[in-house]
């Protein structure tokens, strides 16, 4: 007889990236995000038959039908980072909420399942680096005393996006599995490893409190291969239909770069190979202790040989792209 997916809860949804994700082996009851132009991303993508265009804050238990399997929740990551000032996850009581704070309404809802019978089997977070450390660890502690004092068995991995796509981008999943449910032996280890647990993951496991630390994972679990293709393999030579930069444009650019980037650039220029990279703003505190948005330049760089002036052109393609702080 074939197996009826899990069932599973999508908060924080954007344009359905956990749903792609999970695959046909799971199903969607419920979905939800406040931005109306990425909940109509995501009906476009899968339709709009179970999604909610709402705050969080305003939805209640009784509109998430069942017991699912699955709550994945991507809470926003503005105020866990230099680009939100550091403002952190905030208190569960604040009547003013921070953008990243968004985490507390939505763990009144787990919480409000869990008094009805029906809390999810399992929980994922996933949130930026910054969550370790963002207000001296004191978020990455609060996110686990709501998992201890709900009676989740969870644990944290990073996760580097280099491991499928050209670009690196480390994220924080939190993974909490209900204490009624087993776990296989095959899933936890007895110690962090270097693969799943960097040094700044294992330093603030260690603030825990002693109840959540009896609560704590160190999840094990293979990790995909390595990537084959590099972000070389993926761009056009001559790309058509492309709104390229003027000389003057990207010498602008390129004149905002930090003395370490601009050696990256010459590199390339050096190198007679062909090298595509990106460039995207990224905040940083300057000399005088203000934020700014110098551009960071990312090479992947291929062995493939090129003829000038390619390199020039790789620069302007991607000059103008963007990515959050």
């Amino acid at each position: 007889m074939k197996k009826s997916p899990q069932t599973y809860f999508e908060f924080f949804a954007g344009g359905g990236m956990a749903r792609a994700g999970l695959g046909d082996g799971w199903r969607c009851v419920f979905a939800n995000d406040f931005d109306r132009m990425k909940a109509a991303t995501y009906a476009a993508n899968w339709g709009d038959e179970h999604l909610i265009c709402d705050d969080v804050a305003n939805v209640r238990p009784s509109q998430l039908p069942g017991h699912a399997d699955l709550a994945w929740a991507s809470f926003p990551c503005q105020d866990l980072s230099l680009a939100g000032d550091y403002l952190g996850l905030g208190d569960a009581s604040s009547s003013v909420q921070t953008r990243s704070g968004t985490f507390w309404p939505f763990w009144a809802l787990m919480r409000g399942l869990k008094a009805a019978s029906r809390a999810p089997r399992i929980i994922v977070l996933e949130n930026v680096y910054g969550l370790l450390t963002s207000r001296a660890g004191k978020d990455f502690l609060s996110v686990c005393a709501a998992f201890s004092g709900s009676q989740y068995r969870f644990g944290a991995v990073i996760l580097d996006a280099s491991r499928f796509v050209p670009q690196s981008r480390q994220r924080v999943f939190f993974i909490a599995i209900d204490s009624s449910v087993d776990i296989p032996h095959e899933l936890i280890d007895e110690m962090p490893s270097a693969d799943l647990h960097p040094s700044a993951l294992v330093e603030v496991q260690k603030k825990l409190s002693s109840h959540a630390k009896q609560q704590w994972l160190w999840w094990k679990f293979p990790l995909p291969s390595s990537r084959a293709k590099t972000l070389t393999d993926l761009i056009e030579e001559s790309p058509t239909g492309v709104a390229w930069n003027s000389d003057e444009e990207t010498a602008k650019l390129l004149s905002l770069m930090s003395p370490l980037h601009k050696s990256k650039v010459l590199e390339a220029q050096q190198s007679r190979k062909r090298v595509v990279g990106c460039l995207y703003k990224r905040t940083r505190i300057d000399d005088q202790g203000q934020k700014n948005n110098a551009p960071k330049y990312a090479l992947m760089a291929s062995l493939d040989v090129f003829e000038p002036p390619a390199a020039a052109q790789a620069v302007k393609q991607f000059s103008s792209l963007r990515g959050p702080a």
